[in-house]
């Protein structure tokens, strides 16, 4: 395991609960907004992979409701707390970017504020996977970093955190090249509990 991907399990697994009582204090997240447009998009049923699923709260619940969820994340922690929270989606511990599955085996894949934390040089093949996994005409919700960030935050809700990121201009032709094709690109800010922060969401479409 790389030293990025150590950080950001060891965080995470040390800040769950402290991570949810944070992100409830986020009023304006648009995450739900989002989901949203994806859901509409999607007949009952459908086969949808969440990485970076976290604890659960509020999309993976959400999306169990009438879909069959399948959650990824590297902390064991969360996937604690989200098996508790959501008994009706399946989970499995794994880095988002060495887990494997057939391709053509989900209608969505979502990531909310999960690619943020793979190096982005890897993003780029990150996003051709995921386009392999997905079923021709299926769809990828996610929420990337639209900085230049790369690199350790050294107190993080009280733990050290690797983020890393590319401007918006970069993931839209990282996401061309693995083959998709933007629905919605909209650069979002919102204010976290420290201040405003801006990330990139976007739903795309193999």
């Amino acid at each position: 395991m790389s030293e990025a991907r150590r950080i950001v399990e060891t965080g995470y697994d040390s800040s769950a609960e402290r991570y949810l009582e944070w992100s409830a204090r986020i009023a304006d997240d648009p995450r739900l907004r989002f989901l949203a447009e994806l859901t509409g998009r999607l007949a009952d049923g459908a086969e949808v992979l969440d990485l970076g699923c976290g604890a659960g709260v509020p999309c993976t619940k959400l999306l169990a409701e009438r879909h069959d969820v399948l959650g990824v994340d590297v902390s064991a922690t969360q996937l604690e707390l989200a098996r508790r929270t959501v008994p009706g989606a399946r989970f499995e511990k794994a880095d988002m970017t060495a887990v494997s599955f057939p391709d053509n085996s989900f209608d969505a894949v979502t990531a909310f504020y999960s690619v943020l934390h793979v190096p982005r040089e890897e993003q780029g093949a990150l996003f051709a996977r995921i386009a392999r996994w997905l079923r021709p005409g299926g769809w990828f919700l996610a929420a990337l970093g639209c900085s230049e960030a790369n690199g350790v935050e050294d107190d993080w809700l009280g733990t050290p955190m690797f983020f890393s990121s590319h401007a918006p201009d970069v993931n839209r032709r990282l996401l061309a090249e693995a083959g998709f094709t933007l629905v919605l690109d909209e650069p979002v800010t919102m204010h976290e509990p420290e201040g405003a922060a801006t990330f990139h969401w976007v739903l795309a479409r193999r």
